[in-house]
């Protein structure tokens, strides 16, 4: 499974802000690039919330869910103010790797 964090650019502070996060329950990314298509899916989800969608970019990390943790695949889509909880949760399941 991969997972996308979702920022936008922000000229002003030279940084990126957190937008949400997206999870790829697919395998087959239909010979895109795992950036490709979580950009794609981002500009698409996400693109109504900012001003400009070029300024939207992804970082896509892998992860192997354990079974109690199943449920965030059946969500798929995280905005920023429900990042927070499930944010530490993917940081654990990457460390127990």
């Amino acid at each position: 499974m991969i997972t996308y964090k979702v920022f936008q650019k922000n000229y002003d502070l030279k940084k990126g802000e957190l937008i949400g996060m997206l999870i790829e329950r697919r395998k087959d990314l239909r010979g895109m690039k795992p950036v490709e298509s979580g950009l794609r899916w981002a500009k698409l989800t996400f693109g109504s919330m900012v001003k400009d969608k070029k300024a939207i970019f992804v970082i896509p990390n892998e992860l192997k869910l354990r079974s109690d943790t199943k449920w965030l695949m059946e969500k798929g889509i995280f905005i920023k103010e429900e990042l927070h909880g499930v944010d530490k949760l993917i940081e654990q399941e990457m460390k127990s790797e």
